[in-house]
């Protein structure tokens, strides 16, 4: 069984309207959704334009130099099975290009913010709640999702796009406690220390990802940054503040009682979604029905993917993971 890979690409500007094909949880989409959709988008836009040169302060007096364009980056996986050719969304990220508005050189970002897809629905939100706990999650969880991300990674039609790994940057647990150390990045900031290993580093480690914790400047909280290369030296501190500025905004939107604290993170922190000293951004945005969907879009994976070729899925993982 053989896999390729399709790319597409929208710009995710103002005007962004969600296909009929993206993820409904996807944080972009539930944006761009309502009566107010347009100033929702150019507000979060703004916000991001801002603390990109807010972080990228270097040769920028005024302040505005940079400007952050956006494109969603849309994987479909293609294969036969049952005699015909075949095909499933595997993945969207958002691509991160930095506009210097004072040379009007394009600079290309990092891809990999926003990471979501629909084969990690199912696993978390339809596998593992049916797991027994007393057995533990099983050895395979995540196994698929792994190996098909790291088979996108080394496509074609992923090299011939982007020359650099992605970095994923995602919100910090409010199950774990964070300890400050003493490495400081320029752009990442200060670095953290978890206390042990999660269940989302273990599946973001069959993908070939390793996490990192980092208080950008100016920052309330830390994110987590996945990465499968050098995060401290494979990025310049350009392509680095593009990525903080479009993540840490999500995260200020939908995450505004640890990033858009009224107080910055101390040396040991515990985040907490039960906070209350913090203020709320001028974006309107679902949480409960990014929570819903999540489900719903994992048991459509179940019926449209896992399940009608579940079984050539798994000695296709077999086969690969042997291999690697």
């Amino acid at each position: 069984m053989d896999f390729s890979f399709h790319i597409d690409t929208t710009r995710f500007d103002e005007d962004y309207t969600p296909s009929t094909s993206s993820r409904a949880t996807t944080n972009f989409a539930n944006l761009a959704r309502g009566e107010h959709r347009q100033q929702n988008l150019r507000n979060a836009l703004t916000m991001i334009d801002r603390r990109c040169n807010d972080l990228a302060r270097w040769d920028n007096p005024n302040g505005n130099r940079y400007r952050v364009e956006l494109e969603i980056v849309s994987a479909t996986v293609r294969f036969e099975a049952s005699g015909a050719d075949q095909e499933f969304p595997l993945l969207e990220v958002l691509d991160v290009h930095i506009v210097d508005q004072h040379t009007g050189l394009r600079h290309q970002g990092i891809v990999g913010n926003n990471f979501s897809s629909y084969l990690r629905d199912y696993d978390f939100a339809v596998r593992l709640p049916s797991v027994d706990k007393a057995a533990g999650i099983p050895e395979d969880f995540g196994r698929l999702h792994g190996l098909l991300f790291q088979d996108f990674l080394a496509s074609d039609a992923y090299r011939a796009r982007f020359d650099a790994e992605p970095v994923v940057c995602i919100s910090v647990s409010s199950s774990q406690t964070y300890r400050r150390t003493d490495n400081v990045h320029p752009v990442l900031g200060v670095e953290y220390h978890h206390e042990r290993s999660s269940l989302t580093d273990e599946y973001f480690g069959r993908m070939g990802l390793q996490v990192r914790y980092f208080m950008p400047p100016g920052s309330k909280a830390p994110l987590a940054f996945y990465s499968g290369g050098d995060l401290l030296n494979d990025y310049s501190d350009l392509q680095l503040a593009g990525t903080i500025s479009t993540m840490e905004t999500f995260q200020k939107i939908y995450r505004p009682e640890i990033y858009n604290a009224n107080a910055a993170a101390p040396s040991v922190y515990r985040p907490s979604l039960e906070h209350q000293d913090f203020s709320k951004t001028a974006v309107d945005y679902d949480r409960e029905e990014r929570s819903r969907l999540a489900v719903t879009q994992g048991h459509w994976t179940a019926e449209h993917f896992v399940q009608p070729h579940g079984e050539l899925l798994d000695r296709w993982a077999a086969s690969a993971a042997t291999i690697r």
